[in-house]
């Protein structure tokens, strides 16, 4: 925690970031008692903006919070009407019978939404009933009490100069203050690592694991738009290391396609953003696309350690939600229903906790709950379908997956029990020399698109003269030894474009450029490092990208 002398202001309830799960642990707070205050900070310049989501929601988690929100609005209209699972060839796709996956894969009765959407909309209902909700609110520090509790947080700093010393119109930002405080900063947060770290909640846990989502919305030609249908693939582009797309289609003849590469993939030649584009050519794919325009761009990093990856949830003083705690079901793609039972576990344990006379203690009824309840059980099922993947390989690791999944859906358990990830994401990347490099198809501006034209689509904006939000441990490291060891990985797995290696024509030595102003904020950089050498922490609020429909 940093002296400087700051303003606080007092409040019952703290929730830093305006996703699904901190606006449901605010709705929910205020449902159970609406005494209490309760305000959300939000890094993004409105709720939204930082909000990017495939998304098929299962509206299971919204339906217990709001039960009427049918009625009340709730930006969900498209329902699933067709499910479809393809493993790709490079020119072909075989179709996967429905029949053969899991019941926990099916999408009836689920929808197609924008996130981004349902997130301002709920932010509406929470406004609705008392509780205060201050968009462009970076939260850059946490506050510690007397006990070592978490009791707040710094948010609203402004006007830094670029080497961190005061501008002429610096702002210190204010404390914030409550009896407990609620991280869903969504994945790989700075404050939710730094209480990881802190309090050791990830100490009995398996290691994280994490994929790079990304993602563009397109408008397309409406005799190839077929309203309510979801695809997934595998298999092709991605052959060796994992990956998997979707492509959903909502109203208006708009269609969602992503690309999901997990990020314990070993060749560090590989460039997951060129694996997207690359995919959008398959036949399979661009007879939808062509003739239509992409509209929107966004990328960010995906939690898919699943049940075992879980740390403690509860510190003192506060809990982690959504994807600060990594409840992704990744088989499933989804994760917006758990983040929002996330959010009510933890209202309901704060709720009590404040009834009792408590403040600032262990919410340890919250974990319980949560690995107990709807959550637990949506996780523990698939818990295996990674680590076996990444053990057996592409096809007997799916395999096997599957039929693990069909163990637990009918006989109640998993004949593997509970396999471990093993290597960390940063851990699996391997030497440059052990690997053969990768020729990339060039973009055509049609179909694919070099990184920084789609970066232009996601609305990023970074103010000028800012510090630099990637923090380098030891500068000479990029290329010193990631250089020539893992041929600097950066320059490819940023799907924005951030790090560069230039050469002058002048034949000086290579320089690692930082081209912040790109950045997206997916935190690739953070997890995928080899040398574990860089940290995301938030710019200022208001930064970053701007997504409208995400």
């Amino acid at each position: 925690m940093s002296h400087i002398e700051r303003e606080s202001m007092p409040y019952d309830v703290v929730i830093v970031g305006a996703g699904p799960a901190g606006l449901s642990a605010a709705i929910k707070i205020k449902q159970l008692d609406p005494d209490l205050d309760v305000v959300v900070l939000e890094k993004g310049s409105e709720v939204g903006a930082h909000i990017l989501s495939g998304a098929v929601l299962d509206p299971s988690a919204l339906t217990a919070l709001i039960p009427d929100w049918k009625e009340k609005g709730a930006p969900i209209k498209v329902k699933v009407k067709k499910d479809i699972f393809l493993n790709l060839t490079e020119k072909k796709a075989s179709k996967i019978p429905n029949i053969l996956m899991p019941p926990l894969m099916n999408n009836h009765g689920n929808y197609i939404v924008s996130m981004g959407n349902v997130c301002r909309w709920m932010a509406e209902q929470a406004e609705n009933i008392g509780v205060e909700i201050f968009p462009g609110m970076a939260c850059s520090e946490l506050v510690y009490g007397e006990n070592g509790e978490v009791k707040g947080v710094v948010a609203g700093e402004f006007g830094k100069n670029a080497d961190g010393t005061d501008g002429p119109g610096y702002e210190p930002g204010m404390e914030l203050h409550g009896k407990y405080i609620l991280l869903s900063e969504g994945v790989r947060g700075s404050l939710s690592k730094e209480v990881i770290s802190k309090y050791e909640l990830d100490a009995k846990s398996d290691v994280p694991k994490f994929g790079l989502g990304m993602k563009e919305i397109w408008e397309v030609k409406p005799e190839n738009h077929n309203e309510g249908e979801v695809t997934h693939t595998m298999g092709w582009p991605m052959s060796q290391d994992s990956g998997g797309s979707f492509m959903y289609h909502l109203e208006n003849n708009q269609v969602y396609v992503g690309f999901i590469v997990d990020l314990n993939y070993k060749n560090p030649h590989l460039f997951p953003y060129m694996e997207f584009q690359r995919w959008k050519h398959h036949p399979k794919i661009s007879k939808v696309l062509e003739g239509g325009k992409r509209i929107s761009y966004g990328a960010r990093a995906v939690t898919k350690g699943g049940f075992q990856s879980i740390p403690e949830t509860a510190f003192p003083g506060g809990a982690l939600l959504g994807c600060s705690a990594g409840l992704v079901n990744l088989p499933r793609i989804k994760g917006n229903h758990n983040a929002m039972y996330s959010g009510q576990h933890a209202a309901e344990a704060v709720v009590a906790a404040i009834k009792a006379g408590r403040m600032g203690d262990t919410l340890s009824d919250y974990d319980k709950a949560l690995k107990s309840g709807p959550v637990g059980k949506d996780l523990n099922i698939v818990r295996n379908v990674a680590p076996l993947r990444s053990k057996y390989g592409p096809v007997l690791g799916v395999i096997l997956g599957g039929f693990d999944m069909w163990c637990q859906t009918i006989l109640k358990f998993s004949i593997f029990g509970t396999v471990k990830h093993g290597k960390t994401d940063a851990e699996s990347t391997g030497k440059a020399a052990d690997y053969p490099q990768i020729e990339y198809p060039k973009p055509d501006g049609k179909l694919s698109f070099d990184r920084l034209t789609n970066v232009s689509f996601s609305g990023t904006n970074h103010a000028e003269g800012q510090p630099v939000h990637l923090k380098l441990t030891d500068l000479s490291i990029p290329v010193d030894k990631n250089l020539p060891i893992y041929a600097e990985p950066a320059q490819r797995y940023c799907p924005a474009g951030v790090y560069e290696i230039v050469r002058e024509d002048n034949g000086s030595d290579p320089k690692f450029q930082i081209n912040s102003q790109n950045c997206v904020h997916c935190k690739t950089c953070d997890i995928k490092d080899p040398s574990q050498n860089i940290t995301w922490v938030t710019p200022q609020g208001g930064d970053g990208p701007n997504y409208p429909n995400m």
